[in-house]
């Protein structure tokens, strides 16, 4: 099961080229990434399988891991109006969305105050 990671970074160049190379090295692949600096700290929320060799291989190159999360991942058809028809779903069992992004194959990762009801809504 995919998990989300959020990854603190530096506010320099290069600091995400070196979260994308510690994670290849180690054969982890991305499978969605998101990224925004926030007061000046950049944080970085990544969708991979293998959260555990995730966190090994950013740990041993000086990334943290503030959070994982499990997350909903839903495959959504590319084309208008496909995110605001799962996101009113989920609002109409009134759970809040905190996190939303997407993913490699047209994949939609929504993070929820509330998963499992967010998962039943879709």
């Amino acid at each position: 099961m995919a998990k989300d990671l959020t990854v603190v970074l530096e506010n320099r160049p290069g600091t995400l080229a070196g979260m994308g190379e510690a994670l290849g090295k180690a054969g982890i692949n991305i499978e969605g990434v998101c990224g925004a600096v926030t007061a000046g700290s950049p944080t970085v929320h990544i969708l991979v399988e293998d959260a555990v060799g995730a966190r090994r291989a950013l740990a041993a190159s000086g990334f943290e891991v503030s959070q994982e999360r499990e997350v909903l991942v839903l495959e959504i058809k590319d084309r208008p109006g496909a995110l605001g028809a799962v996101a009113r779903r989920i609002a109409g069992a009134g759970v809040n969305i905190d996190l939303v992004y997407l993913a490699t194959n047209t994949r939609l990762v929504i993070g929820a105050d509330n998963l499992d009801k967010a998962r039943n809504a879709v």
